[in-house]
């Protein structure tokens, strides 16, 4: 995954012939793969969808935890926004998440979610969010659930938990660890000899764990249906299965910050 400057992505995208900005390449970023009118800046985009959220969005840097383009393929579960306070700090993040039925849904964290403990612990200098799941994402785990999702700092290693509870019981509990690399041509090009498949890997672990969950008997939630949610800008091959299909899976599944690769290490779930 990359932690890249939403300000200076274009810019950023130009690490590399290899690398592109809205274009195709073997590693490229796409406006439209985010929420919004991607013919408008990204930071213009989440504050439009703050405001309608209610969210007084902070003029500080904001930082985007992401998988790019692999040979013009991607599908990211979450995509993660680092709201800066100006002075190094986290404000808010945005979760900008996806199913595979080509939908999508923002949760705006922020103070209003926070809470200072965490399972009877301080939180520190983590970010400790509890909200209410509002969006269909796997047909196994249904929309009456309670998120809890801990955000360390960006630093130079980075990790978000999230536990889904369903009446005060864990039902579902995953862990991403993250450890920073440069953001530069060398890097870029070792992610692209390490990992080339990674998008599509992404998709086709989702299946695999959902075929494993049927063949197990794990009762199948239906989706609302169609309209209940926001369609993405870009469907991707795999992941944009009819809602009414319910038979197809998915999963839901201290430096200051600046732009960076980051390279995955083994996380959990259950």
């Amino acid at each position: 995954m990359v932690f890249l400057e939403i300000d200076r992505l274009r810019e950023l995208m130009r690490i590399s012939p290899l690398a592109s900005y809205n274009r195709c390449n073997l590693v490229s970023y796409d406006e439209r793969e985010h929420f919004g009118d991607p013919k408008k800046p990204l930071r213009q985009r989440l504050a439009e969808d703050a405001a309608s959220n209610g969210v007084a969005l902070e003029r500080g840097p904001i930082y985007l935890l992401t998988h790019l383009r692999f040979f013009n393929y991607s599908f990211n579960p979450v995509s993660f926004f680092y709201v800066s306070d100006g002075v190094g700090g986290m404000r808010q993040v945005l979760a900008e998440v996806n199913n595979t039925f080509g939908e999508t849904h923002n949760y705006w964290l922020g103070p209003e979610q926070e809470r200072r403990t965490h399972e009877g612990h301080s939180a520190g200098a983590n970010k400790h969010y509890v909200f209410e799941k509002r969006f269909h994402v796997s047909p196994f785990l249904g929309m009456d659930q309670e998120y809890a999702w801990t955000f360390t700092p960006p630093e130079d290693r980075l990790q978000i938990h999230c536990i889904n509870y369903q009446d005060g019981r864990e039902v579902f509990d995953a862990t991403l660890t993250l450890h920073r690399r440069e953001w530069n041509r060398r890097e870029l090009h070792r992610a692209l000899r390490q990992f080339p498949w990674m998008t599509a890997k992404v998709v086709a672990s989702i299946h695999w764990e959902a075929m494993k969950l049927k063949f197990k008997g794990v009762p199948v939630v239906p989706h609302p249906g169609h309209g209940h949610f926001r369609p993405v800008n870009k469907p991707h091959w795999g992941a944009s299965w009819r809602p009414d299909a319910t038979k197809s899976a998915s999963c839901e599944n201290d430096a200051p910050l600046n732009s960076a690769a980051l390279e995955s290490a083994p996380g959990k779930s259950k």
